[in-house]
This record gives C-alpha cells, structure tokens and sequence, in this order.
C-alpha cells in the first residue's frame, strides 16, 4: 500500500524543520521495509494521526493488532524505544521488538480514538496522574537519556533568541525559576517528557497506558508541569481560570507528592518556552493562549 503521511504530520513537521527535512519524502520506502522485516500485514495508516511520526495500523504474523510508528531522527526514536523497553509495559504502551535497529517501533496497539482527555475534566486529571506516577522510576544504569537541565537549556536559548520586548518580562521570569529549580537539590527519575491527557490512551490490558515519550532525565515536578495546562483553552475562556490554575497546581502536587511551588515554576518555565516556540513558527493563537496562562503563574 502507499504509505501517504497525513496532512497533519507534514504541517506540523513543516514548522520544527523549516530548514528542510528529507525524511518525509524518504518515509514511505522506509514504511515498506519496516513491513518487510517485521513480517507484518497492513491494515491503515491512522488519520489524522500524531504531529510527530507516522502511525500505522498492522498485525502480526499470528494475526495480533499491533501499531507500527516511525518518526525522524531528530525526535530520537532510540531514546523512546529505551525508555518503553525499561517500563516494560508498566504504566506504557508495550514495546514488541526491543532490539530492532531500524528506527521504527512495533507496539502494542491501543484504542488510539479514546483518550483520558474524552473523559470528564475532574476524572481526566486523575487518570492522567495516576498513570504518570507509574513511569517515574529510577533511570536505567549507564543510560545516555537527555537531562533536564541539557534540555531546557538548549529551549532557554532559543527563549532568549526569539524574545521581544513585549514578552521580555515573561520570559525572564521563566528563565529566572529555571535557574532556581536547577540550583536545589531533586529527586532524578525516568520522565515522560512531553506528557498530557492526549497522551494516554485507553487499553485492553489496563484501561490507560501513555505513548509518545520524549524520555527525559530529572524531577518529577517537571513532568507533571505539563499536564497543569491542559485544556488550556478552557482555562483562558473560563472567568475563573486563573483561580481553578492555581487549584490544579495544588492539588496536583499534593496527590503526586510534588513540592507545590517547584511544579509552579516548571509549569511557568514551560508555558512560556511553548509560547514562544508557537510564535517563533507562526501559531499565534496557541502562543497568545499560553503566554496569558504564564501570566497567571
């Protein structure tokens, strides 16, 4: 079959390589190999499917469901692979051939229509954590994952490249709380990375599991931070919305054993660098929409 990658993939990989990226035109020969030599069958490939990787929709020689998922180098598919490899299926979508050296990740397959964000607002923060609590364990030995420090000083770089004087003020706020939390000592864990409810999907094994990591080393108050604006469009919209933010950071840290104030300032830290990457690459209304939440923090 021709693995055509959705509209939604190539827009969204249009904006994070805007200096060219050949990847795209080389993904449907790499699909077909993948295929190839995992012996799978084809069913279809899931639209609109993800921002960052093609999803395909397989099964197994046995005839099990499973999902194929290939991503460009630069989102750095072996550090997914090794961190779903150390889970092991514990709190994450399972990993069904840790020692392929392709790139491309067989997983097992989950409703990918029915995630915890489909539930109740109350219910879906619940899930959400208590799914993420699973994944914070100790880091594998001798592992070569990103840190937390190494990655928000690369995005703190970029913050200081981007900003203007209208945002200046948030911006060096962000930067400021990044340098206290990086000063105190924390808890090191294995992270998610870029977790919210979109990424935790309902399953037959346990009713949620996460996908899509960007594994990153280092506090758990960082993790957490980004699943404290979700929904952040209800947030804004909402009279109360600064009042019902500093609640969520409340009682998130309190049901994840976090200290409050340093989820306040990764949460601050990270709004404002999406903020600003959105602007850098044209989404304006997502940036306006996150800036003003950073304001509330």
């Amino acid at each position: 079959m021709a693995f055509e990658p959705p509209q939604r993939l190539v827009t969204a990989l249009g904006e994070t390589a805007q200096d060219g990226d050949d990847w795209l035109q080389k993904l449907p020969a790499a699909a077909e190999q993948a295929v190839a030599l995992r012996e799978l069958t084809v069913e279809r490939v899931h639209v609109p499917g993800g921002r960052s990787g093609l999803v395909v929709m397989v099964r197994l020689a046995d005839g099990t469901p499973a999902v194929l998922k290939l991503v460009p180098p630069r989102s750095r598919p072996e550090s997914e692979r090794a961190a779903l490899a150390h889970w092991g299926g514990f709190g994450a979508v399972r990993l069904l051939d840790p020692s392929a050296a392709d790139g491309a990740l067989l997983l097992e397959r989950l409703h990918r229509d029915v995630s915890v964000r489909s539930l109740p607002e109350a219910k879906a923060l619940l899930e959400a954590a208590g799914t993420l609590r699973r994944l914070w364990v100790e880091p594998p030995a001798g592992h070569r994952f990103e840190t937390v420090a190494e990655r928000t000083g690369r995005q703190a770089d970029a913050m200081r490249a981007s900003a203007d004087a209208e945002v200046a003020p948030l911006v060096e706020a962000a930067l400021g709380a990044r340098d206290e939390l990086l000063a105190g000592d924390a808890e090191v864990r294995l992270l998610h990375g870029t977790f919210r409810q979109s990424k935790v999907l309902q399953g037959d094994r346990v009713p949620w599991l996460a996908v899509g990591p960007d594994p990153v080393v280092g506090e758990p108050a960082f993790d957490l931070a980004r699943l404290v604006r979700d929904r952040v469009e209800d947030l804004i919209a909402s009279p109360s919305g600064s009042a019902i933010t500093r609640r969520r950071v409340k009682k998130l840290a309190e049901s994840l054993d976090v200290d409050q104030e340093r989820l306040r300032g990764w949460t601050l830290f990270r709004a404002v660098e999406s903020g600003i990457r959105a602007r850098r690459v044209g989404r304006e209304q997502d940036a306006e929409l996150l800036l003003e939440f950073a304001g509330w923090l």
